[in-house]
C-alpha cells in the first residue's frame, strides 16, 4: 500500500475502549507516524472536547495533540455556521462540548423557541421530558441536525445504547429526516482529508463500525479497513451493504498491512 499518504483513525473501539489503550495500539500509531504518514483521529465522540480527548490519549501513551483530532461536534459547528448562520439551537447531548461548538447560539428552551434541534451523544440527559421537548420543537418546524447515527458503542462493561436509537424515533414521530454531520457524512471525511492535505485515493480509514466508518469512507473514495475490536460483530459485517477493502484483527496489525514492518 505504497500509495497511502495518510491514515484516518476512529478512536473508540479502535485505539481504546473506555479510553484504555487496546493491546499494541500505542506502538502501531508510533510506527505509522515514524513512517511519515499523516494522521487524523476522526471520531463521533460527543462527550469530550478535542483538547480533552488529546489530553486523555496522551496520558495513555499516544503521541497526539488536539490538532490531530476531528470530532463530530467541531464539524457540526462548522456546518451550522455555514448553513444556519445565527440560528437558535437546542442541544441534546451528554457531556460538555461547548468549547468545540464555537459561536453556535444555544438557547434556553423554556424561554426561546429554537430554530434547530441538535442531537449529540446519548446519556442520562435523553429522558422522556427531553425527547418530548425536542419532538415539540420539530413539530413546530425546527430543523433536526444529528452529530451521528450510532446505535451503540462499546465500553469495558459491554455495548451501550447511543443516540441513533432515539434519533430514529424522533424522525419517525415528527416525520422529518435529520441532517447528519459526523460519520458517515461525506462532509466529515472531506473535512479530514482537507486537514491532512491529501486526496481520497491516498488515504486509508480504520474503524470498528463497518457502516459509519468503513463503507462510508469507501463511498468517499477512501480505502476502508475494518478492525475486529470495539463494536465489531461478525453478524454485522456479514449483513452489511458492502465489504471492507481490508479486515484486520486489531489496529496493532495496521503497520503490517501498510508494509511498514518487514
Amino acid at each position: 500500500m505504497e500509495s497511502t499518504r495518510a491514515v484516518l483513525i476512529d478512536i473508540d473501539g479502535v485505539l481504546t475502549v473506555s479510553w484504555k489503550p487496546l493491546p499494541g495500539a500505542v506502538q502501531a500509531l508510533r510506527e505509522i507516524r515514524a513512517a511519515g504518514l499523516g494522521v487524523a483521529l476522526v471520531t463521533n465522540t460527543t462527550s469530550r472536547t478535542r483538547a480533552s480527548i488529546a489530553e486523555t490519549l496522551s496520558g495513555a501513551g499516544f503521541e497526539v495533540s488536539a490538532q490531530d483530532v476531528l470530532t463530530a461536534p467541531a464539524v457540526t459547528a462548522a456546518h451550522l455556521a455555514e448553513h444556519f448562520p445565527g440560528a437558535r439551537c437546542a442541544l441534546l447531548n451528554s457531556g460538555d462540548i461547548a468549547e468545540d461548538l464555537g459561536d453556535i447560539t444555544l438557547v434556553d428552551e423554556d424561554e426561546v423557541r429554537p430554530d434547530v434541534v441538535v442531537v449529540g451523544g446519548a446519556g442520562p440527559e435523553f429522558d422522556y421530558a427531553a425527547l418530548n421537548r425536542a419532538f415539540g420543537h420539530l413539530q413546530r418546524g425546527a430543523r433536526l441536525i444529528a452529530m451521528h447515527r450510532n446505535l451503540y458503542w462499546r465500553t469495558d462493561t459491554g455495548l451501550q445504547l447511543d443516540s441513533g436509537a432515539f434519533l430514529l424515533g424522533l424522525e419517525r414521530a415528527a416525520r422529518v429526516e435529520a441532517e447528519v454531520t459526523g460519520k458517515p457524512s461525506p462532509a466529515f471525511f472531506a473535512a479530514a482529508l482537507a486537514r491532512l492535505g491529501v486526496d481520497a485515493d491516498r488515504a486509508l480509514m480504520v474503524g470498528d463500525d463497518i457502516e459509519s466508518d468503513v463503507l462510508a469512507a469507501q463511498r468517499a473514495g477512501i480505502t476502508g479497513v475494518l478492525v475486529r475490536t470495539g463494536k465489531y460483530q461478525r453478524q454485522t459485517e456479514e449483513s452489511a451493504d458492502g465489504a471492507p477493502d481490508h479486515v484486520v484483527d486489531s489496529f496493532a496489525g495496521l503497520p503490517e498491512l501498510l508494509g511498514l514492518t518487514r
